[in-house]
């Protein structure tokens, strides 16, 4: 399915294969040979998704760009299973494997691999040819530190400069759920004019 948001469209060469029941919504770019297979959401809620050349995103994956920090996946790349990339870079010939994690400003370097259900933290920078272990998370920049599950101790002590709530959410540390939520809601909302389209454009 694809969809018109924001007054933007996505753009689908001839050489691309987008599943019947994937869906790209917005400004989303894809390269060429490129495959976006069942369940797949490519959404560029107010900012881009560009993709590149010979890209896999798999089953139920999702990819989302916003204005401050758009989705942009290099050559090369596959996006695994119910992966979830959010505001990152996926630089060439990345591996982002089944329900893996990738946070706003965050980049995957050239050659690496994030691991079954591994998350690479907000604004973290995972280094060239790097293996992001399965269930580990990577936090920190210019180089992100590996932590194994159950350091969370550790992992607090970079993480909390790394500044989820201001880079997701554009809001101080602390702010309550009511007002995060009532900003979701009101952003969310402008798929309410959201246009669906016959074919690619």
């Amino acid at each position: 399915m694809l969809i018109e948001h924001r007054g933007r469209r996505p753009v689908v060469p001839e050489s691309a294969y987008v599943a019947p029941t994937a869906v790209l919504c917005g400004a989303v770019v894809l390269g060429e040979r490129s495959r976006v297979l069942h369940g797949a959401v490519l959404t560029a809620e107010d900012g881009e998704v560009r993709v590149g050349s010979d890209v896999v995103v798999m089953e139920n994956a999702l990819v989302r760009g916003r204005a401050a920090h758009p989705a942009v996946i290099g050559d090369a790349v596959l996006v695994g299973p119910h992966a979830h990339v959010n505001g990152a870079t996926l630089e060439d010939e990345v591996f982002v494997a089944t329900g893996a994690c990738v946070f706003p400003g965050a980049v995957a370097s050239t050659g690496s691999e994030l691991r079954i259900h591994s998350v690479l933290h907000v604004n973290s920078v995972l280094p060239p040819g790097t293996v992001l272990p399965i269930g580990w998370i990577a936090a920190g920049a210019p180089r992100a530190r590996l932590f194994a599950p159950g350091e969370h101790d550790e992992l607090w002590q970079i993480q909390e400069a790394l500044d989820f709530p201001g880079t997701v959410y554009g809001i101080p540390r602390g702010t309550s759920m009511r007002e995060v939520m009532a900003r979701q809601v009101a952003f969310y909302g402008a798929h309410g004019d959201d246009v669906t389209l016959d074919g690619p454009s």
